[in-house]
């Protein structure tokens, strides 16, 4: 078994998610990731299961825009606001991925869908609110597992663009 398969297995991280993290150089990330077998499918699961505030969980949601995926990192107590999305990227219009779309462009299940390691290379934006926390958790590839991560650095291996795409409260 390799490297990669064997900490992927001891971590619950999805081996192809533990394979980007080691070419990242990012070993220590891996050593962090948390498996939960009650799951982390949803932020409020995960933050449940990690103890944290919803807001220190990164959700990582794949929209179509003019019917080309994209993923939107956002903290796990806001909503995406499609409009400021569209708006943001110049499309003309924006919708939520399909699920077989969101397993095909990035590789992973939704509810397991990490912000980084995806099949193909997606246009990303994140919100700037998850600036506002020394650490993010994210999820490794499977609806099981969370690594944590300080948000510049989840912005950096993501290759996002910071922006301002989460529904505004009343």
């Amino acid at each position: 078994m390799t490297t990669a398969a064997t900490d992927a297995e001891e971590s619950g991280a999805h081996p192809r998610f533990a394979a980007a993290l080691r070419s990242l150089g990012l070993g220590d990330v891996l050593a962090r990731t948390r498996r939960f077998p009650e799951g982390t499918r949803t932020a409020a699961e995960a933050a449940a299961a990690v103890g944290c505030e919803l807001s220190r969980i990164c959700k990582s949601l794949v929209f179509a825009a003019d019917g080309v995926p994209v993923l939107v990192l956002m903290d796990g107590a806001s909503r995406v606001d499609v409009e400021r999305v569209r708006a943001e990227l110049g499309a003309a219009e924006v919708t939520r991925a399909a699920a077989g779309v969101v397993r095909e462009t990035t590789g992973y299940a939704i509810g397991g869908v990490p912000p980084f390691g995806h099949r193909t290379r997606t246009r990303v934006l994140a919100d700037r609110s998850l600036l506002a926390h020394d650490v993010v958790w994210a999820a490794a590839g499977t609806p099981h597992a969370v690594f944590p991560i300080a948000p510049r650095d989840l912005v950096a291996h993501a290759s996002a663009t910071l922006a301002d795409v989460r529904e505004r409260t009343a």
